[in-house]
């Protein structure tokens, strides 16, 4: 799926790059997409809940993550707080 800001060009371009990458290297850069994911996931929550403290932030960002469904099962005694 190509992202909607970038031209078919580039993203062929960018898949032939992780197509030629070691599988360590395309590993790498799946855990930085992750993290770069989570941290904006983050900042979102934070920027739309500022009364949030830094547990509740963190709670609402595996709620997000997870679906609450899953969210339920490890904390079936926290607040099911707006993400």
């Amino acid at each position: 799926m190509r992202a909607l800001d970038t031209s078919r060009e580039a993203a062929s371009a960018q898949l032939d790059a992780y197509r030629r990458m070691a599988p360590e290297a395309r590993l790498r850069v799946g855990l930085e997409l992750t993290e770069m994911a989570r941290r904006l996931l983050t900042a979102g929550i934070r920027k739309r809940h500022p009364e949030y403290d830094d547990d509740q932030v963190r709670l609402a960002s595996i709620r997000l993550w997870l679906g609450p469904e899953l969210f339920r099962d490890p904390y079936p005694d926290e607040p099911e707080l707006e993400p």
